[in-house]
């Protein structure tokens, strides 16, 4: 069976619009609470001045407040940067192999399954399967001698005796010899990292020819 290399080329366009932004004033701030006290002090009945005791207790919310609004803003800085660290550390996986966690694929009955399959080491000769849920081989298919790299392959159902497969979910495996002749394997769901992007707090990791979310990577080796 003919095998045809992957190899793709996207491209993002994003429209984006500015918008005023609004002061949220629904919770007092440090400047706030100094304002108030301030406008107390300017205020306050000169025969009947303001307890020091209540200024000071005053000045020390305030300071409390201060002191937390700091707090707060160093830790989200710290997270933020810790953040973006994580997110840079995962171009250390680009050429390390991501492992998806499932071999699995679809089948409408009178379609067409399309999946990639990486295969470490150049093929000589060799076998694509297609197995059931019970593991049984249904349906197996002839590779082509080529490099090794991620192949794309097309299944439109037909089974080994020559019958169409009813609509389910089915298995991906290939054994083959490599040039030295020694018996390898391989499955669907296991590729090599080519690069990462970032969208935002997300990552995305290339393997074969889409990108995946690094969260639905079971392992990366």
């Amino acid at each position: 069976m003919a095998i045809n290399s992957v190899g793709d080329n996207l491209a993002t366009y994003g429209d984006y619009t500015t918008t005023k932004k609004v002061e949220d004033k629904t919770a007092l701030d440090k400047d706030d609470f100094m304002t108030l006290l301030l406008i107390q002090l300017q205020h306050q009945d000169p025969t009947e001045p303001m307890d020091s005791a209540k200024i000071l207790d005053q000045t020390s919310q305030l300071a409390t407040l201060e002191a937390s609004e700091n707090t707060n803003k160093a830790l989200a800085d710290l997270a933020a940067s810790l953040g973006s660290s994580q997110q840079f550390s995962t171009i250390a996986a680009i050429g390390k192999t991501a492992d998806l966690g499932s071999n699995a694929i679809g089948y409408d009955e009178g379609s067409v399954s399309s999946f990639e399959v990486y295969f470490p080491e150049s093929i000589a000769s060799g076998n694509l399967e297609i197995l059931d849920s019970a593991g049984n081989i249904v349906s197996s298919m002839e590779i082509e001698p080529n490099p090794s790299g991620v192949y794309q392959f097309d299944w439109d159902g037909t089974l080994s005796d020559g019958s169409v497969a009813e609509s389910g979910v089915y298995y991906v495996t290939a054994t083959y010899n490599d040039e030295s002749g020694t018996a390898q394997t391989t499955r669907m769901g296991a590729y090599p990292i080519e690069s990462v992007r970032f969208e935002g707090s997300d990552t995305l990791v290339k393997v074969g020819s889409t990108y995946v979310n690094i969260n639905d990577i079971a392992e990366i080796y």
